[in-house]
């Protein structure tokens, strides 16, 4: 019998917002010294958060999407077929998030954005909230997996090859 106190996982959604050419929204992150989500080189990612208490993941990712581009023009295009997870290192465990997970339990679903680019907007997303981007662009989706901070690399991966048929 282990000592060791079962690890506790934040609960949250990830996005792939793709155009129509196939290429992926990425984000820089604006708050840099947030060590759970940026190391110097892996700043950029794909829309991301904790789903509230009671929401459907769907609509905690409609959301997010929202709250972090201003995107509401977009069609759903798929789920992934289960639950990702990644462990943060211990040293950035023990301050993140207070120390209350050990990491994250995401749930990716892929959209297709319809609207104009002029929708895109991540100084003054819907909602109210707080800008999570300083800066975006459209990236290949292969290319993801280099962009991420690299404990979070595998999640990524995942994501990569059950949405890579979206990007033809």
């Amino acid at each position: 019998m282990s000592d060791k106190p079962t690890p506790i996982y934040r609960a949250c959604v990830g996005v792939m917002l793709l155009n129509h050419a196939g290429l992926v929204f990425v984000g820089r992150r604006k708050n840099r010294r947030q060590v759970e989500h940026v190391a110097p080189g892996y700043e950029w990612q794909m829309p991301q958060g904790g789903i509230d208490e009671g929401e459907k993941p769907l609509a905690a990712a409609k959301r997010e999407l929202l709250e972090e581009t201003n995107v509401g023009s977009a069609t759903l295009l798929a789920e992934a077929p289960a639950w990702y997870k990644y462990d943060l290192p211990i040293d950035i465990y023990q301050k993140a998030w207070r120390g209350r997970f050990q990491g994250q339990r995401q749930k990716w679903f892929a959209f297709r954005f319809d609207g104009p680019e002029s929708e895109i907007n991540i100084d003054a997303p819907a909602g109210g909230q707080k800008p999570e981007f300083d800066a975006w662009r459209w990236e290949r989706m292969e290319n993801l997996p280099n962009l991420i901070i690299p404990f979070k690399r595998e999640v990524y991966e995942n994501v990569v090859r059950d949405f890579a048929h979206l990007a033809r």
